[in-house]
């Protein structure tokens, strides 16, 4: 137990300047091409973060602990948005770029429609439907590509007075900090789950909860990175891009290694919980985000904590399973 403490530390240091690297990295990206940050922060830093759900959910469904990929996918969406999105915005609402906005949206919607298909009328994730998946991330980076090849810099964005770093700099700060987020995430999750097995939680409510938190460590620390140094657009871009990832990419490389059915681990109510509970939090908290950003151009104080006291409420609901 203390090797794993021990590790859980060396894990939080790794995730903490990594995630100090790679904000830096990306948003001397966005300075370097003029590029909006919202749409940096939803391809690029995206990437990056999305890295531990990824090898996290791909290792699960291929060891036959496809419960864990699947929890960890949704878990991580809801963390990323009614946790990281939620404490970023209860503590700095501003404007956002509904022009930027809209692709990671639509493509979000698509995805969880996907999921929904999978999850409600299939009742299993077939490889197919992995290809599908693996589809929709390809359609959604063409489509951003596009966006950023016309973008210029809003004018309703932060300026910023640094000094374009050298591109050498800016690719070397990008892929040092995103190794160091994975490796960061890795240690983290690793030890995390040997730690809170050793205290008795269920397999499935560590998916949920304690991996998908885990996993999302990269956006907590991108997104405070982000917002301590003044670059909201880029956490809010890389939130909503890490659950595009989350279900499309994540569940998609997963499912076409290892097709696994839907957990019917935990009830609520005499009823598979993943489909009244899980995933109809997971739409709800998203809707809540993203829908009054694009209608109102801006996020409010009361989304992050509608959305927060959303979260503590889940987590409750969870642990009594």
């Amino acid at each position: 137990m203390i090797k794993a403490i021990l590790l859980f530390v060396v894990g939080l240091v790794c995730l903490i300047k990594g995630g100090d690297w790679f904000v830096d990295g990306a948003s001397g990206l966005a300075r370097k091409f003029d590029l909006p940050e919202l749409l940096i922060g939803a391809t690029v830093v995206s990437i990056g973060t999305t890295l531990p759900e990824v090898m996290v959910s791909t290792m699960s469904a291929l060891s036959g602990h496809g419960e864990i990929a699947y929890g960890n996918a949704i878990g991580s969406v809801i963390c990323n948005t009614a946790l990281i999105a939620a404490i970023t915005i209860a503590v700095k609402p501003g404007p956002v770029d509904r022009r930027s906005l809209r692709v990671p949206v639509l493509f979000f919607y698509i995805a969880a429609a996907i999921y929904c298909v999978a999850a409600y009328v299939m009742g299993k994730f077939t490889r197919p439907m992995g290809i599908i998946m693996l589809g929709v991330f390809v359609a959604y980076m063409i489509f951003n590509v596009r966006a950023m090849r016309g973008s210029k810099t809003s004018a309703g964005e932060e300026e910023h007075s640094e000094e374009d770093l050298p591109i050498s700099k800016i690719l070397f700060l990008l892929i040092a900090g995103a190794a160091m987020i994975a490796i960061g995430a890795n240690l983290l999750v690793d030890n995390g789950t040997l730690i809170a097995e050793g205290l008795g939680v269920p397999e499935s409510v560590i998916a949920l909860t304690f991996v998908a938190l885990g996993t999302s460590l990269p956006e907590l620390v991108t997104a405070i990175t982000s917002l301590v140094k003044g670059h909201g657009s880029l956490s809010l871009g890389n939130i909503i891009g890490a659950n595009v990832f989350n279900l499309v990419l994540v569940s998609g490389v997963s499912v076409t290694l290892a097709p696994f059915a839907v957990p019917q681990s935990a009830k609520l109510w005499g009823v598979n919980a993943s489909l009244i509970f899980e995933i109809p939090v997971m739409l709800l908290v998203m809707s809540i985000l993203s829908l009054y950003a694009l209608w109102k151009g801006r996020l409010s104080r009361m989304q992050g904590i509608i959305l927060l006291a959303i979260y503590v409420v889940f987590c409750a609901v969870q642990f009594t399973l």
